[in-house]
């Protein structure tokens, strides 16, 4: 549990109060009387981690810059879009894959260990629930640490990728400016516009990593493998997420639907926050290792 001990990276969290006991004697109650809980996390899991969200007040990406991240349809289409996306992915790989899973990614991994926990959906494509020891689990998003090829569906490891990249960019050079909650990094379009991107090693196609970009959608077989384990759950609990992306919204309306009972942690406002049994506004890492 070395990874549980390490001090949190605050700097991409929102401001918000210690867990005041009442609201952990709550959340307490609520775990202990599920049976088969269904987990769902968002990007506010992993933002102790030093990965930082799109939405945070103030200190998302949305807040701080006027970025914006790739388009599905503009990356399929347009070259310049892929070049661009690659390089600052490139630059940015080495941080962000080195990224860990803290406290409240070992609090969740536990609970599964002990059968609490029936099984967890993220909404993110950093694999730290993976790095954790998650298994009972699916990346509704995918992972950006895979990548496939559009045209044949070949798929390698995004390190894998990252050696073709160093071998096609031996001279390439680039200074990175922050860094943004998909792994990539600003860079200007002069330092873009050199940048050798490799074509599938099979059959020379396009490839992309294993994410539903902005504009795509979750396949259905995906969402009906989740509603699937969502059926068998007598409880949900959301973990780091505002659930502002129809895509994971789905599944609580489900879950309000089948009148499961829903715990929010988040903090700052979220989609379920009226229909919800318990909000909670707490670092989950601070929260969730309370929990017995």
């Amino acid at each position: 549990h070395s990874v549980s001990r390490t001090s949190p990276n605050l700097a991409f969290v929102p401001a918000c109060l210690p867990p005041d006991p009442a609201g952990v004697e709550k959340l307490q109650r609520f775990v202990s009387s599920s049976k088969r809980l269904f987990v769902m996390t968002g990007a506010g899991i992993s933002t102790e981690s030093g990965i930082p969200d799109y939405r945070s007040e103030g200190v998302g990406l949305y807040a701080r810059t006027d970025r914006r991240p790739v388009q599905h349809a503009e990356f399929v289409r347009s070259a310049s879009a892929r070049q661009r996306y690659w390089a600052r992915n490139f630059v940015g790989w080495p941080q962000f894959s080195s990224h860990q899973p803290n406290t409240a990614h070992l609090v969740l991994r536990d609970w599964e260990k002990l059968g609490k926990l029936h099984w967890l959906v993220t909404q993110n494509v950093d694999a730290l629930h993976t790095k954790a020891g998650s298994q009972r689990m699916t990346e509704l998003h995918g992972c950006t640490h895979r990548v496939f090829c559009l045209a044949c569906g070949d798929q390698i490891l995004r390190s894998e990728l990252q050696e073709h990249f160093e071998a096609l960019n031996p001279a390439w050079k680039a200074e990175a400016f922050g860094v943004a909650p998909d792994g990539d990094v600003f860079l200007t379009d002069e330092q873009v516009c050199t940048f050798q991107v490799p074509a599938c090693r099979k059959c020379g196609g396009i490839l992309k990593p294993d994410v539903t970009f902005f504009g795509d959608t979750v396949s259905q077989e995906k969402v009906n493998f989740v509603r699937q384990r969502l059926a068998e759950s007598d409880s949900m609990l959301v973990a780091g997420s505002s659930m502002q992306v129809y895509s994971g919204y789905r599944f609580a309306l489900a879950a309000r639907e089948k009148q499961l009972p829903i715990a929010v942690l988040n903090i700052g406002p979220t989609r379920l926050d009226h229909f919800a049994s318990l909000k909670l506004n707490s670092r989950c890492g601070e929260l969730l290792p309370l929990i017995v």
